[in-house]
């Protein structure tokens, strides 16, 4: 029987500088603790891989690109004990201040074809407010060695509501990203998650109705050039994040590294986010075992974030019911949140902004 799990998601928590809005599990870069997440990250991954072939691999952080070319090259040797696919989708996340053409060259010598880039914003006062530095020369400078070196699938996120930011300078923000002629553009409203610089100032929200309108001219402004095929996400044919999909798809995964989730058989399993267990091999921090209704669940929630929704005829493959026959969907169909149609249900597009108000309905008891 062929394998389940595709992907393997591998987490990198170090980083140069910390950002004010990053909730992500995270930490100033020090050079022997690096070597020695990396011989425990290597321990994880002999235990726990099965030897599937996968399709997607995924390097995230923190920011994997600070590390250094030494330990980058560790880093590959560990993602090789890997079983990958002749057309596998390995991205690894980068900031423009850490990339080189060595880093390049080492990326495209391992095999990586996908590159992810937080770009954020090229507005200094929302620089400022993240503590970020960004400059266009250098995003320019490094998106055309990355084409020059070989790479053509690359990644841009843009943040956006970011406090006291107006529509102008989203603009702005997305003009630039366009003249970069990438092909992907991922767009996050900012989040002020707890225990963040942000969170700590007791910085607010813009206002909601703000946040609506430049979430529209996202989507008007990019529409013309990409498919906007998921909620935050936005590619050109043939450029969809593959490894995001199967998240959305509700796929088995690998999770490896500090606060990496995984999703194998019945568990969903998240690793501890204490370095210090982490080093001393205690790695799983918690465990969510599924029954059928959490599934069925998982399924509805994660596939209607896609635009195309959730193909009707996948669902009962799965789980022998009727989406209809689990969930209430006609009153959500009355209501003109969600369409039937070409066999998949999804929420209709101008109302993918309130979808999670929508996929509350498919929590289970």
């Amino acid at each position: 029987m062929e394998s389940k799990v595709k992907s393997a998601y591998f987490h990198i928590p170090f980083c140069k500088s910390i950002c004010s809005y990053c909730g992500f599990c995270k930490m100033f870069y020090q050079e022997n603790l690096v070597d020695r997440y990396l011989t425990c990250l290597e321990k994880e991954v002999k235990s726990r891989y099965q030897g599937e072939v996968l399709d997607t691999i995924y390097i995230g952080g923190g920011t994997p690109s600070c590390l250094s070319l030494k330990q980058l090259e560790r880093l590959f040797q560990i993602v090789a004990m890997l079983n990958k696919s002749s057309d596998c989708e390995y991205t690894i996340e980068c900031n423009f201040d850490s990339i080189t053409k060595e880093k390049l060259e080492l990326f495209q010598k391992h095999q990586v074809n996908r590159l992810s880039f937080g770009l954020e914003s090229i507005s200094s006062k929302n620089l400022e407010i993240l503590e970020r530095v960004e400059k266009k020369e250098r995003v320019e400078e490094v998106i055309n060695l990355a084409k020059s070196i070989g790479f053509s699938n690359i990644n841009i996120d843009l943040m956006y509501a970011i406090i006291e930011e107006d529509r102008k300078e989203l603009e702005k923000d997305l003009d630039f990203i366009l003249s970069l002629d990438v092909p992907h553009i991922s767009c996050y409203s900012l989040m002020i998650e707890e225990n963040t610089k942000l969170f700590l100032k007791k910085v607010q929200y813009i206002d909601e109705e703000l946040d609506f309108f430049m979430y529209n001219d996202i989507c008007n402004k990019l529409k013309s050039k990409y498919h906007h095929y998921e909620v935050s996400n936005f590619a050109k044919e043939g450029y969809e994040s593959r490894h995001n999909l199967a998240y959305w798809n509700n796929l088995e995964y690998y999770g490896f590294g500090l606060s990496a989730s995984g999703y194998l058989e019945n568990i969903r399993y998240t690793n501890t986010k204490s370095l210090s267990s982490y080093l001393k091999g205690k790695t799983v921090y918690e465990k969510e075992y599924l029954d059928k209704d959490s599934k069925m669940s998982y399924e509805m929630i994660l596939g209607l974030r896609k635009l195309e929704g959730v193909k009707e005829s996948d669902f009962f493959l799965k789980y022998q019911e009727r989406i209809e026959e689990v969930f209430a969907i006609f009153s959500l169909i009355e209501k003109g949140w969600l369409i039937e149609e070409n066999g998949y249900l999804r929420i209709r597009e101008e109302h993918i902004y309130i979808s999670n108000e929508i996929l509350v309905y498919f929590l289970k008891e």
